[in-house]
């Protein structure tokens, strides 16, 4: 047990030390004040930035899988050195998932987006750029946890509603609400300026896509196929087009029937595209845009590249383990999953690639010293691909 421990000190000591871990403490510091306001005699040890660290820690070293061994982590000589924590008591973990406000590190998730570099650069980079997809995904919580409403009293889950920056592959926004909450509404709250947002058939509201619009952002949503539409022209179709499934191009007047509001107040465009699902079953997608100056090979492309978001996903609850929770409030949970979210930011920042097993492991293996920084560029070289796409 004493030899297993010291491995885990070792480990933590070296991902602590590491420029990954001290490039977001910067960020963190700032954030410092925040749930002090009742400590008037400065008797609090443990504060926000610290409690982030923690976070960080957790995810970065696999052996710590619970709150005890957090507190535990936070008695290591190289831990205090690293992170200047001192000595933390259980009480006081539990304390801090509740009085620090995770909506601040939103802010810090949106400034760790904005300095990463899209993973592929040329024209389709170019004519792509901004490219979100929006999503959400359950993650279930245990019973106790009444608040996370998903299906009953025995189901209780929270969603993550993420904004994934495609061409970055990386988070550009987070809310997280009780599993039951639908995706659509989130969406409208969590809409930017300057993004071409593509989005699955969850999102087919057309009040909802004329907000995208009206927010200064463009669109690529799947609808469904038998969605009434008014044409106005129909497009010839290149080889490229051809090539790439596309079946049918046209601008229209309005969608949906007479009967109701034109929810866009400007002409649109439907491209059609052959494919085939996962299952090899040929299926139909009708996509909706009102990027007129798109070639129609690149709205069907980017519609396919929206399939990156649920990857993320897959890595988010199977290689990070961010299904497990080491804390049941809401406010706690929301910072455990921006942390997650952190770390996967980090990673990118440091490999240029988006986050995967691989990078993960490779990643893991540099921290603790079994490769050197150049080891590890080489075989990262080995993982990106070509970045000009012309």
């Amino acid at each position: 047990m004493a030899g297993e421990r010291q491995m885990i000190e070792a480990a933590a000591a070296r991902i602590c030390g590491a420029r990954l871990v001290r490039r977001v403490q910067k960020l963190l510091r700032r954030l410092r004040p925040v749930g002090t306001r009742r400590d008037r005699a400065g008797n609090r040890k443990l504060f926000y930035d610290q409690y982030v660290s923690l976070l960080l820690l957790y995810f970065f070293t696999p052996a710590l899988t619970s709150l005890r061994a957090l507190q535990q982590a936070t008695g290591w000589e190289k831990t205090r050195q690293k992170l200047g924590i001192q000595r933390t008591s259980l009480g006081s973990l539990s304390e801090a998932a509740r009085v620090f406000d995770a909506s601040h590190l939103r802010q810090i998730i949106r400034e760790l987006a904005a300095q990463a570099l899209p993973t592929t650069t040329g024209r389709q980079a170019q004519a792509l750029a901004g490219l979100t997809a929006a999503d959400g995904s359950v993650f279930q919580t245990c019973s106790r946890m009444a608040w996370a409403l998903w299906q009953d009293d025995r189901h209780r889950a929270v969603k993550l509603h993420l904004h994934f920056d495609v061409l970055k592959g990386v988070p550009a926004d987070a809310v997280v609400t009780p599993g039951k909450r639908q995706d659509s509404a989130v969406l409208e709250e969590m809409l930017q300026p300057g993004r071409l947002y593509v989005l699955d058939r969850g999102y087919a509201d057309y009040e909802l896509l004329g907000c995208v619009v009206a927010a200064g952002s463009s669109l690529i949503a799947r609808l469904k196929n038998e969605a009434a539409f008014t044409p106005l022209e129909e497009r010839a179709l290149s080889a490229e087009a051809r090539e790439a499934g596309v079946i049918r191009d046209v601008l229209i007047s309005r969608l949906g029937s007479g009967s109701r509001p034109d929810a866009f107040g400007r002409p649109m465009r439907l491209v059609q595209v052959q494919g085939t699902d996962r299952r090899g079953t040929a299926v139909l997608l009708t996509l909706l845009t009102d990027r007129l100056d798109l070639e129609a090979e690149l709205v069907a492309q980017a519609y396919r590249l929206r399939w990156t978001i649920e990857l993320f996903f897959r890595w988010l609850k199977c290689v990070l383990g961010a299904r497990h929770f080491v804390a049941e409030h809401p406010n706690g949970v929301l910072l455990q999953m921006y942390a997650a979210l952190i770390v996967s930011l980090l990673i990118v920042l440091r490999t240029g690639c988006q986050p995967t097993k691989r990078t993960y492991e490779l990643l893991q293996f540099w921290l603790l010293g079994w490769v050197s920084g150049a080891e590890l560029e080489g075989h990262l070289a080995a993982l990106k691909p070509l970045k000009n796409e012309h």
